[in-house]
């Protein structure tokens, strides 16, 4: 027991010459008076603390410059003005804790990365899943996942806003992520070695994205399982269209408008002339598990619909109005809309338009409540932020952010057919039931 005392004060001793001469080496602007001072309590806390008093002290000593305590309430002028991000003492705080990080973390550090780690960290203090800030190598790698032409696994995801749970809502068919056995209400866990929440969705699918042939693996929560699942999915070329449809019975056309994309306005117009073709007297459309997409894109088919007026508005923080209208000319066919608890954004501008004009009968469970807006701008640097900008409003004035749009007929849904066939719309109870209203 002796000789251990012994060694751990050899090594106590080692320690503390090696700190003192570190220090002294680090901190030669320090009066010497006060460095010998620091140093001497380091010695004899060295052994039980050796990483906190250091840490207050490099942070005491910048408060110190600091005009006033820190916390201390503001006068009545400094209230009225905008606050300064980059304060005296958010300054010296910065500063101590690189300082620290420079001293103790175990390798050494890329300071541009810890840059932009504070971007990130602005944002993230907003408190806002919608708004990011990416750098240049993420924003372009968010450019290329945007266009046309993709190669991924072929689902539509969707992001709690408040515990960054990312789960699967639609797979699509003839897919890899079909193929694989992945479905839909599928839980992603994590995304190769990122753990998806800790990553806003936009960002997350260009990591899901990649090119044709590559693996991308998944690990996956479902409902009826024991444990968690490991899927290993090829990526693949895919075109998926995002308006599809089909007859159903008594002149009932069916139409699925899967997002709100750059072609949906097109492939809606395509699909809805073929129907009528066919004797489409009424139609069902489709909104369930759409996530959202393009505003305009939602507008623009609204307006093939509805009467002269408002579609949709939205205003900023500093009341700044934006209106949405429809022209004069409309469409008269009795419609039914279904939604579900993913129906969110642009689908529920298109829900809540709907609803307020009394022109279609909203069926199924209440949508989503995203009712913000974001605006995307690329900065000088090739970096880029994503900023929510402003709330939008049904046309008779309601925000549904955070509360969702309620259904004229409420149904849950529930398949009536054989799971392990192909799905079977016939066998779906909220279209019979749509099928029923519209038959009325």
């Amino acid at each position: 027991m002796e000789e251990m005392d012994e060694q751990i004060l050899e090594a106590a001793d080692a320690l503390r010459a090696d700190m003192i001469s570190r220090e002294q080496e680090k901190k030669k602007s320090f009066c010497k008076g006060a460095a010998i001072g620091v140093l001497s309590t380091l010695a004899l806390c060295l052994l039980v603390f050796f990483v906190i008093p250091y840490v207050t002290l490099i942070i005491s000593e910048k408060r110190d410059t600091v005009t006033g305590p820190i916390g201390s309430a503001q006068s009545e002028a400094e209230q009225t003005q905008p606050k300064e991000l980059l304060d005296a003492a958010t300054k010296n705080k910065l500063d101590a804790l690189s300082q620290i990080i420079d001293y103790y973390y175990y390798e050494d550090v890329d300071h541009a990365a810890l840059q932009e780690g504070l971007y990130k960290g602005l944002f993230s203090g907003i408190g806002d899943i919608y708004s990011a800030y990416y750098t240049a190598e993420e924003y372009n790698d968010l450019e290329v996942s945007a266009l046309a032409s993709l190669s991924g696994i072929g689902t539509v995801l969707q992001q709690d806003p408040d515990t960054m749970q990312v789960s699967i809502v639609r797979v699509y068919d003839d897919t890899p992520a079909q193929k694989a056995g992945l479905r839909a209400g599928d839980i992603i866990v994590q995304v190769d070695d990122i753990v998806c929440t800790t990553m806003e969705l936009t960002e997350l699918v260009t990591h899901i994205r990649g090119e044709a042939g590559s693996h991308v693996k998944l690990k996956v929560y479902r409902e009826d399982a024991t444990a968690y699942e490991d899927y290993d999915v090829v990526r693949a070329k895919i075109d998926l269209p995002t308006v599809s449809g089909q007859m159903l019975e008594d002149g009932v056309g069916y139409i699925l408008i899967a997002e709100f994309g750059t072609g949906t306005v097109k492939e809606f117009t395509k699909t809805y002339e073929e129907l009528k073709s066919k004797g489409m007297t009424s139609i069902v459309v489709d909104l369930r598990d759409n996530p959202g997409g393009l505003m305009d894109s939602a507008t623009e088919i609204l307006d093939m619909f509805l009467p002269e007026g408002v579609l949709v508005w939205t205003e900023d923080k500093q009341g700044n109005k934006k209106e949405y209208k429809s022209d004069a000319k409309s469409i008269d066919i009795p419609m039914v809309v279904l939604v579900n608890e993913n129906s969110a954004s642009s689908s529920e501008i298109f829900a809540g338009a709907m609803k307020d004009y009394q022109y279609a009968t909203l069926l199924g469970t209440k949508t989503f409540g995203k009712g913000v807006v974001q605006s995307l701008r690329k900065l000088a640097d090739g970096s880029a932020i994503k900023l929510t900008i402003a709330k939008y409003y049904t046309p008779s004035g309601n925000c549904i952010h955070g509360t969702g749009i309620e259904p004229d007929v409420k149904l849950e849904f529930k398949y009536l057919g054989d799971l392990d066939k192909r799905y079977d719309l016939m066998q779906d109870n909220q279209v019979l039931k749509a099928i029923e209203i519209l038959n009325k």
